[in-house]
């Protein structure tokens, strides 16, 4: 009988980035303004990556058929946030991903007003 297969852990250490990847990876300090992302400002993709766009940027639409976050996506690619933030802005002005901040729990109605409502609707 043949023990299951065993799963390798992945080290961080292992998987060092390469600094010269990201430089490319984001253009270089070319001085072009980034769009104002912050961690949880969520992104959805608007269409499929196209044959010409860079793998990470594919990467980043396939994630985002459904919206995360920045921070998630900077998790899944393994990439740091300010590497996702240039790509991201490239695919905004591109039209190809739409942002928005997140749902702010506070700006929710009360659950004793919707509460007193759903009552006041039943006694219609």
């Amino acid at each position: 009988m043949t023990p299951p297969p065993r799963r390798e852990r992945r080290h961080p250490e292992a998987e060092a980035v390469d600094p010269e990847r990201l430089y490319v990876i984001t253009g270089g300090p070319d001085g072009a303004e980034r769009a104002p992302f912050d961690l949880v400002t969520m992104i959805v993709a608007r269409d499929e990556p196209s044959p010409t766009v860079q793998p990470e940027q594919a990467a980043i639409l396939r994630l985002c058929r459904a919206p995360l976050s920045v921070a998630e996506i900077s998790a899944y690619l393994s990439l740091p946030f300010s590497v996702v933030t240039a790509l991201l802005t490239e695919l905004l002005a591109t039209e190809l991903v739409e942002s928005r901040a997140p749902i702010v729990r506070a700006a929710l109605p009360d659950r004793s007003l919707l509460e007193a409502v759903m009552h006041g609707l039943q006694k219609l």
